[in-house]
């Protein structure tokens, strides 16, 4: 699902308006698989699937495979609709500089909602 990701936001004006001014790599952790995404003007140039040794990211999102796949649900159950929602139940957890992530919060919850598009 998240492989989609470049080509759903890329193709939405909308969602790209809210990130222009981001420039920065995050890594998104769907279970135990990683994903660097590499995000220009909001545009994501690069993902790519890892495992990562040593790369470098500004910040994380981590959850388990079950959790995104209920968040990227259309429509979502209710308290699956919003990251904060994950967070606050401890089903969700960022890491690193969450001032880059709380700067563009918007645009990321846009980015990682976007799957639902289908």
């Amino acid at each position: 699902m998240i492989e989609r990701l470049a080509e759903l936001v890329n193709d939405d004006p909308a969602i790209v308006r809210w990130g222009r001014h981001m420039n920065e790599t995050f890594m998104v952790e769907v279970g135990d698989q990683q994903y660097l995404i590499r995000v220009a003007e909001g545009r994501i140039e690069a993902l790519e699937k890892g495992p990562f040794v040593q790369r470098i990211w500004r910040f994380a999102i981590r959850a388990k495979a079950e959790h995104w796949e209920k968040f990227w649900r259309a429509p979502p159950p209710p308290g699956w609709h919003d990251l904060f929602g994950l967070l606050r139940r401890g089903d969700v957890a960022f890491e690193g500089d969450q001032r880059v992530l709380m700067a563009y919060l918007l645009y990321l919850k846009l980015v990682l909602a976007s799957p639902r598009k289908r």
